[in-house]
């Protein structure tokens, strides 16, 4: 197996997650030989061979332990009749108990507070303690996984084997008629990743959770991180793409900054350049810009994949050129959310003959040749007040898309390798058969043990990773002697 044995009980034992379920289970008239804690380490040493996600498969990994372990365990328990090995029917009936112990009482799609809970406890439990501290930062997406029932349609929802099976759409940055549809559930995700200019983390995903298309995954993530801030683990940039940042600001950024959090998002077409005015600043991607802001800087768009050099250079620059426009933030947002702006002109980064003292400024500034004949608020007034209400749909970090956001925008890949690696079938592959269990509460459970095992996966090629490049810093690879011909070059024939 690519994951020990200890290794896998020590982190169902950190997690505190199979006295929870265990409390939670009905009573019964005589203790169960298969506890929670046993199925939970069955799950996980499926996993991590590479097998299905199958109870006869749970049951095949249990009882191919060593006797010591099968007895330690309780996978082999004394009777009145002698050992007795578990069943597979004692994992199917246990497997049965904890979710219905799991699920809610009327399933909608989306988990329950105890499911939820459990999932995050061993999730969290799988980052090591000197990895928890390591980086606030996040990337976060979502993907799919199709169901094991069968699809009914789109005006039959809940008549299925699978009642909280909903179709979805797979291309979220194309119109339904254009994309791919599919039928069960979103996965979301958020995979740690370095903090800016710090050492690099491994890509461990730090929590996950699960709905049908009738929830928005982006929705859903949001209480799942306030969930980790409530916990004290603080949250530094969470980088998405944007298929977050285009929900209304209500539902993804506002809440997502409420908990102390900064975005890097990428911004749909439709969400790019000039957005309206405020006080006569003019509002584009998120920041405010001085009325007399070149239009063409103001419509640049991120880099396109393999951008040249050249290219890139040239891109930075009219990057920077945009800054100087910018207006400067004069004060820190208060408690409300408030902010003030003030002229780039009184900060000295333009020259504007509407502020005489801008004008004694070096000529390598750039300068208003032709201000407004009827100078607005943001002109006139040493500083503006901005409501909370004011970009809060594309505010974020660093200045869209400027050449620091495009490096801290470049994590986002993080989450991308997390949805190839639980896609891969050399591994664990999430295609639809890869459970034969129907219903939210199963899939995220058993989609909670694969995000362990591939956890481990990824700490062990850092940590080998780590150690390659320490053996190579302390003893550098000389480099050989090129060896000189044995005679004089052979003359022209």
């Amino acid at each position: 197996m690519s994951v020990p044995l200890a290794a896998i009980e020590d982190i169902i034992d950190a997690s505190g997650a199979a006295p929870v379920i265990e409390d939670l289970l009905p009573a019964a008239a005589r203790q169960r030989q298969l506890t929670a804690r046993t199925l939970l380490i069955g799950m996980h040493l499926a996993l991590a061979d590479g097998r299905p996600t199958h109870l006869t498969r749970v049951h095949e990994a249990l009882t191919s332990l060593p006797a010591r372990d099968q007895k330690r365990l309780g996978v082999t328990a004394g009777w009145a009749t002698g050992p007795h090995q578990i069943t597979y029917r004692q994992v199917e009936h246990t497997s049965r108990l904890i979710t219905r112990a799991l699920a809610k009482t009327e399933p909608d799609g989306a988990p329950s507070a105890h499911l939820q809970h459990v999932c995050d406890q061993l999730t969290e439990a799988s980052i090591p303690g000197q990895f928890k501290t390591a980086s606030s930062s996040l990337a976060v997406d979502w993907t799919d996984a199709e169901a094991w029932s069968r699809p009914v349609p789109a005006a039959s929802p809940g008549t299925g084997t699978d009642p909280e099976a909903r179709w979805g759409h797979r291309n979220v940055n194309r119109k339904v008629q254009e994309g791919e549809m599919f039928y069960s559930y979103y996965v979301s995700a958020a995979v740690m990743v370095r903090d800016e200019n710090r050492q690099p983390v491994p890509e461990l995903a730090r929590r996950i959770t699960v709905c049908n298309s009738a929830h928005d995954p982006a929705v859903t993530l949001v209480p799942v991180l306030a969930g980790m801030a409530a916990a004290g683990i603080g949250l530094g940039d969470i980088i998405a793409d944007s298929g977050y940042s285009h929900r209304v600001p209500s539902a993804w950024a506002v809440p997502v900054r409420g908990i102390g959090a900064q975005l890097v998002v990428d911004l749909q077409p439709g969400d790019r350049g000039p957005q309206g005015t405020h006080q006569g600043a003019i509002i584009s991607n998120g920041n405010l810009y001085c009325p007399s802001t070149p239009k063409p800087l103001l419509q640049l768009t991120p880099l396109p994949p393999g951008a040249s050099t050249a290219d890139v250079a040239a891109h930075d620059h009219k990057t920077a050129e945009l800054a100087r426009y910018k207006l400067g933030v004069h004060a820190a947002g208060d408690a409300d959310g408030y902010r003030r702006h003030a002229c780039p002109a009184a900060a000295a980064k333009i020259r504007c003959p509407l502020r005489p003292e801008s004008m004694k400024l070096d000529r390598n500034r750039p300068e208003i040749l032709s201000p407004p004949q009827h100078p607005p608020a943001c002109c006139t007034q040493q500083t503006i007040t901005a409501s909370p209400g004011v970009a809060a749909k594309t505010r974020q970090k660093h200045d869209y898309p400027s050449a620091a956001w495009r490096i801290s925008y470049q994590r986002r890949t993080a989450a991308e390798r997390l949805n190839a690696t639980i896609k891969d079938p050399a591994v664990n592959s999430i295609d639809r058969g890869w459970i034969r269990q129907t219903g939210l509460t199963p899939l995220m459970l058993w989609l909670a043990c694969l995000i362990i095992v591939r956890n481990q996966r990824v700490l062990a090629a850092f940590q080998a990773r780590q150690q390659h490049h320490a053996r190579a810093a302390a003893q550098p690879r000389s480099r050989k002697r090129r060896r000189e011909p044995a005679g004089p070059p052979a003359g022209a024939p």
